[in-house]
């Protein structure tokens, strides 16, 4: 356990040893996470994407990591889910975009490329901050606002009451909220 938390502090110092034993140990659970969210596509290319996009993410992000070697496979873990889903979204709809590119004018495209771009990078901040909320509150975002499940369907998921779930998303979005904000403002 000592080595496992070892590897977490050299890594938030940016020790590239430290990322080498990361992409050497949770490789397995990465590409399993993007295969299982990806494979439907059938692009490889895609499942090669995602996974170099999360442990570029974990190496750009691990100072932000809290937590102990258990926590860690956590949120490796979710970030993969996050990339998993975005490249999904992007794949599908570059698929769909691809149909329709003949009808659309030039300009059209490239500003829906640009809003596509922005979304993206504001879609990945909120994952990334939702990563951060305690795994309740993260189980209860990722249920109502990726799975649309209603407050009562994941109270009775989670054995608890929808007074709870509902206190929840609104501490939690109070919570993102603030922390985005801090962001913009140092950006």
């Amino acid at each position: 356990m000592a080595n496992e938390m070892n590897f977490i502090k050299r890594l938030k110092k940016q020790n590239e040893d430290a990322l080498e034993y990361v992409i050497e140990e949770y490789m397995p659970l990465v590409k399993a996470i993007a295969l299982k969210v990806l494979q439907p596509m059938g692009q490889a290319s895609a499942v090669d994407d995602c996974i170099n996009e999360v442990f570029l993410d974990v190496w750009k992000h691990a100072q932000t990591f809290q937590g102990d070697a258990v926590d860690f496979k956590k949120w490796i873990a979710m970030v993969a889910k996050y990339k998993a889903i975005d490249h999904y979204r992007i794949y599908d709809k570059r698929a769909s975009r691809e149909q329709t590119i003949d009808t659309e004018p030039l300009f059209q495209t490239v500003r829906d490329t640009q809003d596509t771009v922005l979304a993206r990078e504001q879609r990945n901040e909120l994952l990334f901050e939702v990563a951060q909320l305690d795994e309740l509150d993260r189980d209860i975002f990722m249920m109502k606002y990726y799975l649309d499940m209603k407050n009562a369907e994941i109270a009775e998921t989670l054995a608890i009451t929808k007074a709870a779930v509902d206190n929840r998303l609104y501490r939690g979005k109070q919570k993102l909220a603030k922390s985005l904000a801090l962001k913009e403002r140092y950006v």
